[in-house]
């Protein structure tokens, strides 16, 4: 189901993220402005979301486009794709590395419980959060304003840094950091807590190297000025 945005840009859920549809004689400035203002209102719906755009026949220079990712990289979005009929467009996507051309089973709607959300009539709180389903390998980063949840293992060179909590169903033997933007009250949670290096706002632990390889799960905090893991019940 489309949602409408003013009326010169449309937006709906397809299976790879969000496809923005946009009026061929609608002012660029206008779009863009139009989008950002939409995206500043709803900022936790579309934080980390990625972007098609379906420009139509609409002829938009590289700067345009370029325009366009800067402004919502600003707001945590990615422009990933432009869908155009117009020559020149296709080929000012392609020289910044946007995909030009999706298949229909990409542009499927997304299913219903992809769609946006009314929000949850619930007596508990929280926060913004990405959810990582895979591994960490070394040279990996995962950098997030909020909390992160990772499914998987963090791997000796990888790295987390969230200014929340991070929870990490798996091994955590790279490098995390929580509470970065200085909150004091994060946590760091694991199914096997053997860290290269762990932060907590400004206070910063290594693992012993003697630690116990029969892991149960842990959460480290900070306690009197320093950080402090037990067993994570």
């Amino acid at each position: 189901m489309a949602r409408d945005l003013a009326d010169h840009i449309a937006i709906k859920g397809i299976k790879d993220g969000l496809l923005v549809s946009v009026e061929p004689d609608s002012p660029w400035a206008k779009v863009i402005g139009d989008l950002a203002a939409r995206i500043d209102e709803q900022a936790a719906f579309f934080q980390g979301a990625r972007i098609a755009v379906n420009l139509g026949e609409r002829a938009v220079r590289s700067t345009g486009l370029f325009d366009l990712r800067n402004a919502l990289a600003e707001r945590e979005v990615s422009l990933w794709a432009v869908l155009s009929e117009n020559a020149a467009t296709v080929e000012a996507a392609r020289l910044l590395g946007l995909e030009t051309n999706l298949s229909a089973g990409r542009l499927q709607d997304a299913p219903p419980e992809f769609e946006e959300l009314e929000p949850i009539d619930t007596e508990f709180t929280g926060g913004t959060g990405v959810l990582v389903k895979r591994t960490l390998r070394s040279g990996s980063a995962v950098r997030h304003a909020g909390h992160v949840v990772v499914i998987g293992d963090v791997n000796p060179g990888a790295e987390i840094v969230a200014g929340g909590d991070v929870v990490v169903w798996g091994r955590l033997r790279g490098m995390v950091h929580a509470g970065a933007n200085g909150d004091e009250r994060a946590v760091i949670c694991a199914l096997d807590l053997a860290p290269t290096q762990l932060r907590i706002a400004s206070h910063i632990a290594i693992a012993p190297a003697e630690k116990s390889r029969n892991p149960k799960p842990e959460v480290a905090f900070v306690r009197d000025g320093r950080i402090m893991a037990e067993l994570w019940e």
